[in-house]
């Protein structure tokens, strides 16, 4: 048993979210203090940048690229974010560092994190567990959604907390969304398709935000359905999963006015959800929504159109939504510590239960 501190840095590019867990990595479970530190615009400027001289690389020119800049900032956030937390809930036993995805090629054999975990282990003195997703995709799989083991766990406990009914879905949407299916013995785990990233870009590109509040922009706008209707005959759509995305997979080129655009990116986001639980083994019990999506309220209610049933916010069984993947790499860090999978052949299309993580000594 390890108390464990998480640090998620996902592709919506807001800021580090943190979690402590103090777990097994299995079925013991305890939620401690969680923590969040948002992006400067200065540091949103220079990841975006980064995104975008990643998008216009070949493979193999990725393979090679320096990204040190970029790194070292990603890796100054975050020793600040774990000094100022342990400042205020003590020291961990270990972190769970996910770094900052900025290329997500599993077929070309490449997945980017950036951050330096060994500067992170060293300054912190703390041991740190990185680079969960580069042995999943070495050995073909797609790399993500690495969180969906940890939501089996959750949602076992919530069967017995909660009064949950299987088989449940958990859609977690970030910058790309993704979807958990569970029974009680099968998981199916895939991307479904954008989630927040093109919206975000949409208003950063047209306002000075960087998203749509509670989805108001949308709310005011009329979404464009046979556009949305183009976009999904995208052949991602009707591959089969396991399958996954990277943030720079979908472009747009819309345009819209701001608030139709608006409109019309979160329908493609909702539909694409939509489609993705119609594609799983059994119709579900219930669809938990967790992720920084679930609090646009216009994606939520497009979304419950289109499901043509309410999901659930994730608090109302007592799921903390904003730190669920934080919480998760926690929970897979210390899977890696004791050597057991963190994915499946039904969540990354490995061949086999992979193990996955590295392990980065704060003393050498």
């Amino acid at each position: 048993m390890k108390k464990i501190l998480g640090l998620m840095s996902g592709t919506s590019l807001d800021g580090i979210d943190m979690a402590l867990l103090e777990t097994d990595g299995a079925t013991h479970i305890e939620y401690g203090a969680v923590a969040s530190v948002a992006y400067t615009a200065q540091m949103r400027g220079v990841l975006r940048q980064t995104l975008d001289e990643a998008r216009a690389l070949s493979p193999a020119e990725l393979a090679v690229q320096d990204f040190s800049t970029a790194e070292a900032l990603i890796t100054d956030a975050h020793i600040s974010a774990v000094q100022d937390f342990c400042a205020e809930h003590g020291k961990p036993d270990l972190l769970g560092f996910h770094g900052q995805t900025i290329a997500h090629a599993p077929k070309d054999n490449i997945t980017i994190q950036l951050g330096d975990a060994a500067r992170l282990a060293k300054t912190c003195a703390i041991d740190v567990v990185a680079d969960f997703r580069k042995d999943d995709v070495a050995a073909g799989g797609e790399g993500a959604p690495l969180a969906p083991l940890f939501h089996a766990a959750l949602i076992d406990e919530g069967v017995d907390k909660n009064n949950l009914t299987l088989p449940v879905i958990v859609v977690n949407i970030g910058g790309v969304a993704n979807l958990t299916f569970y029974d009680g013995e099968n998981i199916v785990a895939f991307d479904t398709g954008t989630g927040n990233a093109l919206l975000d870009d949409w208003i950063a590109s047209h306002t000075s935000e960087i998203y749509d509040k509670d989805g108001a922009t949308a709310a005011q706008g009329t979404a464009d359905m046979a556009q949305v209707a183009q976009w999904l005959e995208n052949a991602y759509f009707a591959k089969p999963y396991p399958k996954s995305l990277d943030r720079l997979n979908f472009t747009h080129n819309l345009s819209s006015s701001l608030k139709d655009g608006a409109a019309t990116l979160t329908a493609f986001t909702a539909q694409a959800i939509a489609l993705g639980i119609k594609q799983c083994p059994r119709a579900p019990e219930a669809v938990i929504l967790c992720g920084g999506g679930r609090h646009n309220q216009t994606l939520v209610k497009m979304l419950a159109e289109a499901l043509g049933f309410a999901p659930t916010l994730c608090e109302a069984i007592n799921w903390n939504g904003d730190a669920l993947e934080a919480q998760a790499f926690a929970w897979l860090a210390m899977r890696t510590i004791r050597g057991l999978p963190i994915s499946l052949p039904s969540t990354t299309g490995v061949a086999a239960p992979q193990t996955g993580g590295r392990l980065f000594r704060c003393r050498s």
